[in-house]
């Protein structure tokens, strides 16, 4: 599987996390993903440690696509140990949130987030958001190899 499009879904809602995966089925983008359901996991899962601690951390993950209302560990703390790391920096993360809220876009960019994505609270919107920034991360744009990363 080392050649597997690999996406950490960093969500703890249920209904959110299943939409996200039946989409990413439909358009054939769903390799391999790999879900969070809290920030902490999310940080031991790119981290390799706790139960991920078997994981290689030289085959990161290709996408992080995450929420920032998370129990245990914020969407901002996780993007914070994301961005401010040598060896995940260049990971590309999408923040995918319900929150429209100023500060957590301004804060969130500030950190070094790819892109800011407001959920949509329609059905098909959110399919097709889906559908987009899949396609787009996944297939349109030139993602970082597979390799630890000194600067």
């Amino acid at each position: 599987m080392e050649d597997a499009v690999e996406i950490l879904l960093v969500e703890d809602d249920p209904q959110d996390v299943r939409l996200t995966l039946r989409e990413l089925q439909r358009e054939n983008l769903r390799n391999q993903v790999v879900v969070a359901r809290d920030g902490a996991e999310a940080i031991d899962f790119l981290f390799c440690r706790g139960e991920f601690s078997a994981r290689s951390s030289l085959h990161p993950p290709k996408l992080v696509l995450l929420d920032l209302k998370l129990p245990k560990v914020s969407g901002l703390d996780v993007l914070r140990e994301i961005k401010s790391r040598p060896e995940t920096r260049a990971i590309p993360v999408v923040v995918m949130t319900s929150s429209g809220e100023e500060r957590d876009v301004i804060e969130s960019y500030k950190l070094g987030v790819n892109s800011y994505i407001q959920k949509p609270v329609d059905f098909e919107q959110f399919r097709q958001m889906v559908k987009t920034l899949g396609l787009y991360w996944l297939v349109v744009s030139r993602l970082p190899p597979d390799k630890t990363f000194d600067s």
